[in-house]
């Protein structure tokens, strides 16, 4: 095995007992990067020197003999709408230019204070908007298991990034979907926590009622030992819940895990047309939790189910408005010099800089959030969200987690404009509601297509601070349904 292919804890356990060293462990990751990145474009900056130095550092500190973090010289890479102390950070938009944050998220502090190395930061649709990849500032991803094909999004670079072994874990951040739909894409294992389990501090906004940063892995027991790091209080984040003895060991006792454990399909999206894979896996995966003593039962969502998409974006849209008002070509990013006056230089500078699809959103914010409609759209939306949490309590009431997919499609082609409406509907009502709700949310591998040999995913939803025991389900699900291999090009 190359060192590139080891898992997050094998990686970390192999430097520590000095099988290998953390810069032969970065070299690795390295000229797997150099290999394939041509072709793959999963990242937007490459921080070699900055992470060969701290590379070096934490061989150093093993040499010395000194106290070691969990991650202690293991790369990883970070989804580029995440601040990095002095590390160009762009949000997949040019109007961030070459800014440099003077201060890190709290995501990756933490995950430094646990002795990882910065590999690079991941290329993403544009301020998290888009669900491919292909609507980032600089360029298109491709998905690592097929070229033709897109890798998801937003968070399409860090999913294509583990995918292809460039490092056992990235972060991504998931407004909609955004890390569970490009996992399954990619054939790996992606993980959205509750809303408020994981410091959004850092996180540069689109939504920040809905976005939530969460790790990405080719395993599930890597997930948990990346939440056992992450899921900490910020007081830099009022979101931030204050509960701190969340365990997220894995429970090995797999046949406790889903024992009496009640898994529900949603009675609402039983007629939705789904690809031939996507219901295979469907089939394939109850018959493993009905093995493993989970009893398959059927709920009723009939509000999420009407209301939940309209709800998503007039929420979502308003949101972005708000949060993308700062860029204006005066304190930082993108500027022009050549302008009339001030208000020519802000729209100057943001339609330079801007994409075509924040500026879609943009526009639709605003007018959701004009004193004449913010009744009607806005305040009506932010009531359909409470009645939208209080249906799926009811259902964990009942049941324990619900299974669907996370697409109701395989990663589609480059370039490929969905005309079936109805499909995109479909598609946002399996991931939106979980961000409306705050709920967790586990995107998992089921295999590979027989005809495409694309990756097969689907996702297990939980109620709020059921973090570890959706965790746990997700150790038995990967037990039977196999580990993801990684990308061959």
């Amino acid at each position: 095995m190359e060192l590139y292919e080891l898992n997050l804890r094998d990686a970390a356990e192999g430097i520590k007992s000095k099988k290998f060293s953390s810069l032969e462990l970065f070299d690795a990751c390295l000229n797997r990067i150099n290999k394939l990145e041509p072709d793959i474009k999963a990242l937007i900056t490459l921080t070699e020197s900055e992470g060969r130095e701290a590379a070096k550092a934490a061989d150093a500190k093993i040499a010395r003999g000194d106290e070691l973090g969990v991650l202690e010289g293991v790369p990883v890479i970070l989804k580029d709408n995440l601040c990095t102390r002095g590390i160009k950070t762009t949000a997949g938009s040019k109007i961030l230019g070459e800014w440099r944050p003077p201060y890190d998220a709290t995501v990756w502090k933490l995950l430094k204070e646990a002795g990882a190395v910065l590999m690079g930061k991941a290329n993403l649709d544009e301020f998290a908007m888009g669900g491919s990849c292909q609507n980032s500032g600089y360029w298109p991803t491709k998905n690592p298991h097929d070229l033709t094909r897109v890798p998801g999004g937003s968070s399409g670079g860090s999913a294509a990034s583990v995918a292809a072994a460039y490092v056992p874990m990235a972060l991504g951040s998931d407004t909609g979907g955004s890390i569970r739909q490009p996992a399954a894409y990619c054939g790996i294992y992606g993980f959205k926590p509750t809303y408020g389990m994981v410091s959004r501090y850092g996180l540069i906004s689109y939504g920040s009622s809905l976005d939530q940063i969460g790790p990405m892995a080719r395993n599930v027991s890597d997930l948990q030992l990346a939440m056992s790091i992450l899921a900490q209080h910020d007081v830099m984040d009022s979101s931030s819940y204050r509960e701190k003895n969340y365990d997220f060991t894995p429970n090995n006792n797999l046949k406790l895990n889903l024992k009496n454990k009640k898994v529900a399909l949603v009675k609402e999206f039983k007629d939705f047309t789904l690809e031939e894979p996507i219901e295979q896996a469907i089939n394939k995966t109850k018959k493993v939790l009905e093995d493993a003593g989970a009893e398959i039962v059927e709920v009723s969502l009939p509000v999420i189910a009407r209301y939940a998409v309209s709800c998503y974006y007039a929420l979502a849209m308003s949101e972005a408005h708000t949060n993308l008002e700062r860029y204006d070509g005066l304190r930082y990013g993108y500027t022009v010099k050549d302008s009339k006056g001030i208000k020519e230089m802000f729209t100057d500078v943001r339609t330079q800089g801007f994409g075509l699809e924040v500026k879609r959103r943009i526009i639709a914010g605003t007018c959701l959030t004009e004193p004449v409609r913010c009744d009607e759209y806005y305040v009506a939306a932010t009531k359909v969200r409470t009645l939208i949490a209080q249906e799926f309590a009811r259902a964990f009431n009942e049941t324990d987690f619900i299974l669907q997919p996370a697409s109701p499609t395989l990663a589609p082609k480059l370039g490929a404009n969905n005309a079936d409406k109805m499909k995109e509907y479909e598609a946002d009502l399996y991931t939106l509601p979980v961000n409306l709700a705050g709920l967790p949310g586990l995107s998992f591998f089921t295999g590979y297509d027989v005809d495409s040999k694309l990756p097969v995913g689907l996702q297990l939803i939980g109620a709020r601070w059921s973090d570890a025991d959706l965790l746990n389900a997700g150790l038995v699900l990967e037990e039977a349904l196999g580990s993801p291999d990684i990308a061959k090009l």
